[in-house]
């Protein structure tokens, strides 16, 4: 980790921090991600575990690009490509929300991204809008795969669940531990509406105010949920709220169109049986109208090259300014020697030019040593015949000169090296800059969100819970990463 300079903090949470790093070696401005002392606190180390082995399986234009990873001191770190914009961001710019087109592209990054994830088993379980980044060339990443976890055999179920409350689907209010890909896609659903009106959706400040909001919007639970809640001890003398009168969605955001509501009703079915796949919402009307779809296709290609030549422009001017300032602090240590050789044609000077690479401090000493030698010739008898003393100048960056002819014994100080370089260490303190955050959304009924990828000093709008349910179906502990061998991880740059 010592190729990297720290360059401020980004975010901190109860697993770890994020850090602004620069890679000495290319110039790259990275995303460091440091866990806490992982082998002492399982949790911990189960979380780092399982984001490195997804990540390293996962690798697509709209999920965050993990570069390398390190232990060091019983720490994980994770290296990411550096993107510090996020959706939450965009939100808090616009309180009363983004423009259509722009909701249109960011919707159709996200539900691609979180497609690719169910393409190969992986549900992400934490989608919420400071999850997603965005960069320079608007593309979307999705990012914070702490919480992701391959889909579990007939048979298993999941275990300590801990996820954002406000984007939480009803099976895991209830605690249901036969969940799927459909937890993902209800998520997708929340931003849905969040993006276009700049308010959450389902903003409950506990479990069963959470399902209220829910019930209130879209109706009563299914049967067996409704069984699981009455079964569930979390729940032990409470009943589920009776709804007199709902508001459903085109009601409570009547100038949302009415493609925009169907979208989003199907991706908030009270039923996650009857949600669609990914596959499917990519070709729904909201974005196969006018050739969306197709057009941003191809208009995505663009912006992710964009953002590749944009990376290496980056590298390279970082290279330039390193060997620059290598440069200029040579030519302020150098000094030069220039031999002239008076035997040769009075109107032919030639000049040969020696770049002493030592302090003028170590070329008096040289000096000194060498008049007490009396060494007083430049040329050997041994390689020449003609034993020849030129008439010398010895010049310094000090303007001295010394004339070589009244004081022959003067000889060519020795060339030495005597260069260092120091730079900051990431693992020296945390850097001494910290970058500037604006504040999240504020209100009373904000929870503090702890995780890794959180913002400082920010009340987020979504607080990080545990369900702690006990769950009424028996099975067999899933097994778990934690203890799994970390597989060679190829570095990139």
């Amino acid at each position: 980790m010592e190729k990297y300079e720290n360059l401020g903090l980004v975010g901190e949470g109860s697993y770890g921090m994020v850090m602004k790093c620069r890679n000495k070696d290319t110039g790259r401005i990275v995303a460091i991600k440091k866990f806490l002392e992982s082998d002492d606190d399982k949790m911990v180390k189960k979380i780092a575990m399982r984001e490195i082995k997804l990540l390293k399986q996962l690798r697509h234009e709209n999920l965050v690009n993990l570069l390398e990873v390190c232990k060091k001191k019983k720490r994980w770190y994770l290296v990411f490509e550096f993107v510090d914009h996020t959706i939450l961001d965009d939100l808090e710019l616009f309180p009363n929300g983004l423009d259509y087109q722009v909701v249109q592209k960011y919707l159709f990054q996200i539900i691609n991204g979180i497609g690719f994830c169910h393409s190969h088993n992986i549900i992400h379980r934490d989608i919420k809008p400071e999850n997603i980044l965005v960069s320079q060339s608007g593309v979307v990443k999705l990012c914070d795969f702490g919480f992701a976890r391959t889909l579990a055999a007939p048979g298993e179920v999941y275990t300590d669940y801990v996820a954002t409350r406000w984007y939480r689907a009803p099976e895991l209010l209830v605690g249901d531990v036969k969940y799927g890909k459909a937890v993902d896609v209800w998520a997708i659903g929340c931003l849905v509406t969040e993006m276009f009106m700049g308010e959450p959706l389902f903003p409950g400040d506990s479990d069963i105010d959470q399902l209220y909001h829910i019930m209130m919007c879209l109706g009563n639970l299914i049967p067996r949920h409704q069984e699981l809640f009455n079964k569930n001890p979390v729940f032990a003398g409470v009943r589920l709220p009776e709804i007199k009168e709902r508001e459903p969605l085109e009601r409570r955001y009547p100038k949302l169109s009415e493609v925009v509501i169907d979208l989003a009703k199907k991706c908030l079915h009270i039923d996650p049986d009857k949600r669609p796949f990914c596959a499917e919402l990519l070709h729904h009307d909201f974005f196969q109208m006018d050739g969306f779809a197709e057009r941003f296709s191809q208009e995505l290609q663009l912006k992710v090259q964009k953002d590749a030549r944009n990376v290496s422009l980056s590298k390279k001017s970082q290279n330039r300014k390193k060997e620059k300032e290598k440069d200029d602090s040579l030519v302020e240590e150098r000094k030069t020697l220039v031999v002239q050789d008076t035997n040769a044609d009075p109107k032919i000077k030639d000049y040969k030019l020696f770049k002493i690479k030592g302090s003028k401090i170590d070329g008096e000493k040289a000096e000194k040593g060498n008049r007490a030698s009396n060494a007083s010739c430049l040329h050997d008898s041994r390689t020449s015949h003609n034993k020849i003393v030129p008439s010398t100048s010895l010049k310094d960056c000090s303007n001295v000169s010394v004339d070589h002819t009244r004081n022959p014994s003067v000889a060519i100080p020795p060339l030495t090296h005597n260069l260092s370089a120091v730079a900051p260490s990431i693992n020296s303190g945390m850097g001494t800059e910290t970058i500037p955050i604006q504040g999240y959304r504020v209100d009373e009924k904000t929870k503090k969100c702890s995780i890794p990828f959180v913002k400082p000093n920010r009340h987020s709008p979504s607080g990080i819970y545990n369900i702690n349910v006990t769950t009424l179906v028996s099975g067999p502990p899933l097994s778990d990463d934690s203890g799994a061998d970390l597989p060679q991880m190829e570095h990139q740059h």
